[in-house]
């Protein structure tokens, strides 16, 4: 499976590169992320698509990496939940939205998803603002990580 956009082709990562990201993550807590999704992986090849994490290539530069998203897991009461990151030199050039829309236009289109949401750290702006140009609305929610932002498909309002 592949997304495309204008500037990106985005998709799900092979269990070995799962594996890779976990053992060279320096973070722990990205880390034991990692490690989790590549265990969902493995344990629920079905629904790997919301357990992996999706490169971020550069159709224009074969192999370059800009970043990553993920799932949380498989869609639960009709919500899952997206995390994403930009590695070092991305930032500032709207590959986290191009990506984002078009993971979640994709996720929207998928049985049982009827809204996605999304986490933000308090003081992290940029992030937020990533969410409000991908089409995300504050839910008026702080979770673990910080505020709480909601993306729900057309016609899915309830």
């Amino acid at each position: 499976m592949r997304l495309e956009t204008e500037r990106l082709f985005i998709y799900p990562v092979s269990d070995g590169e799962m594996r890779s990201l976990a053992e060279s993550e320096k973070d722990p807590e990205l880390r034991k992320a990692y490690s989790e999704m590549l265990r969902g992986c493995l344990d629920f090849p079905e629904s790997r698509a919301w357990y992996a994490a999706w490169d971020m290539e550069l159709r224009d530069s074969p192999g370059t990496v800009a970043g990553d998203l993920c799932f949380k897991g498989p869609p639960e009461g009709g919500a899952v939940e997206v995390g994403y990151g930009l590695r070092a030199g991305f930032c500032g050039k709207g590959y986290m939205t191009e990506a984002l829309r078009a993971l979640c236009a994709w996720a929207l289109t998928q049985p049982g998803v009827m809204l996605i949401e999304a986490e933000t750290e308090p003081g992290n702006a940029a992030s937020q603002a990533v969410l409000a140009r991908a089409g995300f609305v504050p839910t008026g929610k702080v979770g673990e990580e910080g505020p709480r932002f909601v993306l729900r498909g057309a016609g899915k309002d309830s």
